[in-house]
């Protein structure tokens, strides 16, 4: 028979003082207040703001009872706990006996481990041994092939000597070059001699019919090369910056010239446009002049693709209003929308026709021709401020080099007198010049400039 804790521990109630009483009916229906009351006490309290995540899981709270660890635990399975795999076979025997490296000519005998099979063979890194294999010449050889006024004989064999003892590094032959029994060389120098002397070499002793490898070295372009590395290592940082300076310029002159081609496509485009429309136009009157007038009823004038304006085609199956053929698209802006707005105004032309078929078409083709009118007309302006732009700089320009020559004419003037410094007329004039491409400026800063240029050339001409 069950009793009542069984029955408490199968419903999941909190056993009483009494467990041993009868079960009654609010026992059952309180269960779960009791339940939501115990979850409600395990709730942990909310992360101070200001503290990490990490710092806040090391506290102590209810859902993690135990501490944190104190010192670092690793549980993986890593290369601590993997045993060692054991074969059954004999151990191979080493043994300490010596050796002797070929690369030294001393003789010299080590000692180290080694295997007792390995007994009595070669150094195994001995074959990194590699040496270069520097051209031996005979006395004959070098009377008939490699005589050179500004070397002698001894000077050449102690430049070959040195080269053979140390491996072609030529920063170390240059360094252990005997300079006080020969004449003072550099290393490009020493590199000279010696190439051309293995490339004569390597001339005269090739078979017949062979064309042998011959390494040159170029001597001039070395020096050269060095030169300009010491003058750029030794820069000063006014140089530095001024170098940095004219590349900047050059990038924006680079960035203005393809602007500048930009637009001229942009506009040989309109021009080409503007004629082929022209053209397109022509054909069509034409074309309608010879048609019938039976089949001018039934058959649909095609609309031309204008470059101004493309107006989207309604070819989709269903009843569409003729009225949406007259819906400028999305592609126009805002401000040439309103400029044909002011056109079609100023003109007395109704913004809202009645869209019949022709009226349709012509008032496409007519607004399409006003947005190709205004584009040309803003190039135009735009072409002919940039005219206008440079014609001034120009002039400037030109009175910048009258101010130069007049000051050289000057020069035996009376000390009292105060002109203007070559390097202020020249920096000015370099800065007139690297801005003579630059992009074209509004009406009101052009003349700033020009006024301030003109005063500031006066004060300097201007005798005290």
């Amino acid at each position: 028979m069950a009793t009542g804790a069984d029955v408490r521990d199968i419903l999941e109630l909190a056993g009483g003082d009494n467990d041993s009483g009868p079960i009654s009916k609010k026992d059952i229906i309180n269960s779960d207040r009791k339940k939501a009351k115990k979850v409600t006490e395990t709730l942990t309290f909310k992360r101070p703001e200001g503290m990490h995540r990490e710092v806040y899981a090391l506290l102590y709270s209810d859902k993690n009872r135990d501490a944190p660890p104190l010192l670092p635990s690793d549980t993986t399975q890593g290369y601590r706990t993997v045993k060692a795999k054991l074969g059954c076979k004999k151990v191979r025997p080493w043994k300490w006996m010596p050796f002797s490296n070929p690369a030294r000519k001393d003789g010299a005998i080590f000692h180290h481990w080694r295997r007792a099979a390995e007994e009595g063979k070669d150094y195994p890194f001995a074959r990194f041994n590699k040496t270069v294999q520097v051209p031996v010449y005979s006395e004959q050889e070098y009377q008939m092939y490699l005589h050179d006024d500004g070397w002698t004989k001894a000077e050449t064999d102690h430049l070959f000597d040195l080269c053979k003892r140390f491996d072609l590094r030529f920063i170390v032959v240059h360094d252990r070059y005997d300079h006080q029994q020969y004449r003072k060389r550099s290393v490009e120098d020493l590199k000279e001699r010696y190439y051309n002397v293995c490339g004569k070499l390597t001339k005269v002793r090739a078979g017949t019919g062979t064309e042998p490898k011959i390494y040159i070295f170029d001597a001039g372009h070395e020096r050269r090369r060095k030169e300009q590395l010491e003058r750029l290592f030794s820069r000063t940082p006014e140089q530095v910056a001024e170098e940095e300076y004219l590349i900047q310029e050059l990038r924006k002159i680079e960035t203005r010239k393809k602007e500048r081609e930009k637009k001229a496509q942009d506009l040989q485009k309109l021009i080409t446009a503007a004629d082929t429309t022209t053209e397109m136009r022509r054909a069509e009157r034409k074309a309608t002049k010879k048609k019938l007038p039976q089949k001018r009823e039934t058959e649909k004038p095609a609309v031309p693709e204008t470059a101004g304006i493309k107006f989207p085609d309604f070819k989709s199956a269903g009843v569409s209003l003729r009225s949406q053929r007259m819906k400028l698209p999305s592609s126009v802006g805002q401000k040439k929308i309103k400029a044909i707005e002011q056109i079609l105004t100023e003109q007395g032309v109704d913004l809202n026709p009645m869209p019949t078929e022709e009226i349709v078409q012509m008032f496409n083709e007519l607004r399409s021709d006003l947005v190709l009118v205004y584009e040309l007309k803003q190039a135009y302006s735009n072409c002919e401020y940039e005219q206008q732009m440079l014609r001034h700089r120009y002039d400037a320009l030109l009175k910048a080099g009258g101010a130069v020559t007049l000051l050289s004419e000057s020069s035996g003037a009376a000390d009292s007198q105060s002109w203007p410094s070559v390097d202020d007329i020249k920096t000015e004039a370099k800065e007139q010049i690297i801005d003579v491409v630059g992009a074209p400026l509004t009406p009101n800063s052009r003349k700033r400039r020009e006024s301030a240029s003109s005063s500031s050339s006066i004060k300097k001409v201007k005798k005290p």
